[in-house]
């Protein structure tokens, strides 16, 4: 079974530290190979992974917009863009990754979507999970990879900001009619138990709480020096949330 599990959420809540977290706990629960999708633009989850994309799918797209009628004859797009698409997937320990970067802007090719597309679904079957770290709006997951998410997880710290926020990007969903079997909230950087407002805003949401990680020093301390989430000693309070969590929701999702 292959699991897609999407996190959205405001800036500066920690949706790509939720999304590398992710990654580390189910490569240490070998679900392998796993697939890191940063369909943010402003692409930050390779830097917590400790991996660096020199091509981005948007990049590719604009390149090919440009030499669309010079490829070489007898060379079908299709069989052009997947072998440029090939290479911008970098190869990690259990995890390989994949940058979306900007939009189409100007110019847009329909079948070059359609190609991207059709690639990218094809991809993710060929991975055990792919966790896909979105921009708030999540425009971007649906014009290009909106095909079965499983799970959904919105992040949100405890600011009465945040938590309206999480509730709209739920509600988002629902407008792009994504395909999704579950969605959850994750409340994250928590330093004591949630204010009466805090608490009647997460009711607001309409989503369950999946999580309630509370503030981790060592996540600040990486994040401060620059160094990758993996880094992470295993026995870090916010790894160990994101552990028990997963717990939970592959076994509803019934993923061994």
């Amino acid at each position: 079974m292959s699991l897609t599990i999407a996190v959205a959420g405001k800036g500066g809540t920690g949706k790509t530290t939720l999304s590398a977290l992710l990654i580390l706990s189910l490569r240490e629960r070998g679900l392998t190979p796993l697939l890191a999708v940063d369909a943010d633009p402003n692409a930050n989850l390779g830097e917590a992974l400790g991996l660096s994309a020199d091509l981005s799918i948007g990049r590719l797209q604009a390149e090919t917009l440009k030499q669309i009628h010079s490829l070489p004859a007898g060379v079908p797009l299709s069989r052009h863009l997947e072998y440029e698409l090939h290479q911008a997937v970098v190869e990690g320990e259990g995890v390989d990754f994949l940058v979306m970067g900007h939009g189409e802007g100007p110019g847009c090719y329909c079948a070059v979507n359609h190609i991207l597309r059709r690639y990218l679904e094809s991809l993710r079957s060929s991975y055990r999970c792919t966790i896909l770290d979105n921009e708030a709006g999540m425009e971007h997951l649906s014009r290009r990879v909106s095909h079965g998410i499983d799970l959904l997880l919105v992040v949100s710290d405890a600011s009465p900001t945040a938590l309206r926020s999480a509730g709209r990007i739920a509600r988002m969903a629902d407008d792009l009619e994504l395909e999704i079997g579950r969605r959850c909230l994750v409340l994250t950087n928590l330093h004591e138990e949630l204010s009466d407002l805090a608490a009647a805003e997460v009711e607001q949401t309409g989503l369950e709480i999946a999580a309630r990680i509370p503030f981790d020093e060592e996540v600040a301390e990486l994040n401060l020096s620059g160094r990758p989430i993996t880094e992470l000693s295993t026995d870090a309070v916010s790894l160990v949330e994101v552990s028990d969590m997963l717990e939970t929701l592959l076994e509803k999702e019934e993923v061994a």
